[in-house]
């Protein structure tokens, strides 16, 4: 039978995984980025593309060291705390710093610009997820002095 239980490890699985996607991504980025465009214009522009890969691992990388703890807190039953609602507002700016380290390389790439529309409307999404916890937080609170 499925519970929160297992799908909390298997979140904690999935984000170890995009660890180690992250890492080789981070390990391998020369070989990916040259391979991919050595016969094509845009030879030239591969330390831009390595400038945006490397750059955009350090949110990446903030990020779901963010979301492993979250879901560690959460599994040991700690859901609405004011930590909780700290990681959350922390890893809707790291989905807002890859939209810019996007935007910003659409200049030399346009199709970066759909790595910066998804990047934004997560950092949207986790910001509204955010705002709703810390209400929760704050009516837990509430609820608590009143006992």
């Amino acid at each position: 039978m499925w519970n929160d239980g297992k799908s909390i490890r298997l979140s904690r699985i999935a984000i170890i995984i995009f660890m180690v996607l992250l890492v080789a991504t981070a390990v391998f980025a020369p070989s990916i980025v040259h391979k991919t465009f050595m016969n094509t214009d845009m030879a030239r522009w591969n330390g831009y593309f390595l400038f945006t890969i490397y750059i955009g691992c350090i949110p990446a990388a903030l990020l779901l060291i963010s979301l492993f703890r979250t879901l560690g807190r959460i599994e040991k039953g700690d859901v609405f705390i004011p930590k909780n609602v700290e990681s959350l507002r922390n890893i809707s700016w790291y989905c807002f710093a890859g939209a810019v380290i996007s935007a910003v390389s659409v200049g030399y790439y346009f199709p970066w610009v759909m790595v910066a529309i998804s990047a934004a409307f997560m950092g949207l999404i986790v910001r509204i997820v955010k705002n709703i916890i810390a209400k929760a937080v704050s009516l837990q609170d509430d609820a608590n002095l009143t006992i």
